[in-house]
């Protein structure tokens, strides 16, 4: 029993077609309609035409990535009954055209957040990367966040007056852009001015206010999950750590436990990011997959490499701080312990060869993708071979 290779798709406008993907050895993509605006049903109609379009390039779609969650429902707001029904609305089409597995995740306004998205590597590969200087840089002197001084210490503000002031002025934009402007599969998008208003409905709320919302919303969604056969996979945090004043409550596997000890139903499951996870060195990946198992529905399989000032970029999959090779025999004992194969996708790959002169989305070029789901194709096989599974 060996993992379900997948990639992430997004959509017709994606400069990665389905053909290149299926030769990349994937035999699913993993998908959304980015062009509905968060909080609004999926139509059943436009989920089977979607279907319809990846079968017709010989591929499957069974994992939705993602169906975002609108801050509405995240803050308890006055929308946050009618975003509630037409989430649940979602799932019922989503499940009515064979979707199994949906992702989602909890992260305040941003989802993923980096600061370079073209990073240089030694080989001359580019590379995302997440440095807090460059945080703190936009949110003292760009955004001027109330009360931002406080979550910095006087090393890290120095720094950063130091890098705003040796940036130009597209330099300045480019780091606005890069945190504020919308990532792939990042349904939203945010002038600093709007950021900031947006902070603000987030007055109040802190960790445990933001977990108890949590808990209410899979509480409203997870039985009709349940009655449907869904699986709702939350992502974690990604960088793990609060930032911009706004709270993570997805970040450990202490936040995890809880998690699944306040909503025990079977359908609020896990998407095991080994790159998000792995930023926090006392993350025990492999640990948290023999003790997690049975609710991780979806893997995301990256490596950082991290930095000693906090910071850290996207390293090659078997590379950087993750310890693939024993995340990937722990992926295997469970496949096999439980008998199923679990979707998994190479995640941010580095732009690289060819890709270096073409337009694609940051993370999501295909030689880099291609090339991690290789390494991990044949890391898999070897271990399985070994341990006799294959």
């Amino acid at each position: 029993m060996l993992m379900t290779q997948t990639m992430r798709w997004f959509g017709p406008a994606d400069p990665v077609p389905l053909a290149a993907i299926r030769q990349a050895g994937a035999s699913e993509v993993v998908t959304a309609l980015h062009d509905i605006p968060n909080g609004e049903v999926w139509p059943r109609a436009a989920i089977a035409a979607r279907r319809a379009m990846v079968e017709a390039a010989g591929l499957r779609w069974t994992v939705v990535e993602s169906l975002p969650v609108d801050d509405a429902i995240k803050t308890r707001g006055p929308a946050w009954e009618p975003r509630i029904d037409a989430y649940r609305q979602s799932l019922t089409n989503l499940a009515a055209e064979g979707i199994r597995v949906v992702t989602y995740n909890f992260m305040p306004l941003l989802d993923w957040t980096r600061t370079d998205l073209a990073y240089q590597l030694d080989d001359g590969a580019l590379a995302l990367r997440f440095d807090w200087d460059a945080v703190a840089a936009y949110d003292l002197h760009i955004l001027r966040r109330q009360g931002a001084e406080a979550d910095y210490d006087d090393r890290r503000r120095d720094a950063a007056a130091r890098l705003f002031a040796a940036l130009d002025q597209d330099g300045r934009r480019r780091l606005e852009a890069t945190i504020l402007a919308g990532l792939p599969g990042s349904e939203d998008s945010f002038t600093s001015d709007r950021f900031r208003a947006a902070i603000d409905g987030y007055a109040g709320i802190d960790a445990d206010t933001l977990h108890a919302h949590h808990v209410a919303f899979l509480e409203a969604v997870c039985p009709h999950a349940d009655a449907l056969g869904i699986r709702l996979v939350v992502h974690p945090d990604d960088p793990p750590y609060p930032m911009f004043g706004l709270p993570r409550i997805v970040s450990t596997e202490a936040d995890l436990d809880l998690l699944f000890t306040r909503v025990p139903n079977a359908s609020n499951g896990l998407c095991f990011c080994t790159g998000s996870l792995g930023v926090r060195s006392d993350n025990d990946l492999p640990g948290m997959i023999d003790r997690l198992g049975s609710r991780i529905g979806f893997l995301h399989l990256r490596s950082v490499q991290r930095e000693p000032d906090g910071g850290f970029y996207e390293a090659a999959h078997l590379e950087g701080d993750a310890g693939m090779p024993a995340i990937v025999a722990a992926v295997h004992r469970l496949s096999q312990a439980e008998g199923r194969s679990i979707p998994m996708r190479p995640d941010h790959g580095h732009q690289m060869l060819d890709d270096l002169g073409r337009a694609c989305n940051p993370g999501y070029s295909l030689i880099g993708r291609m090339r991690g789901l290789a390494e991990l194709r044949g890391l898999e096989r070897g271990i399985a071979h070994a341990s006799g599974a294959a």
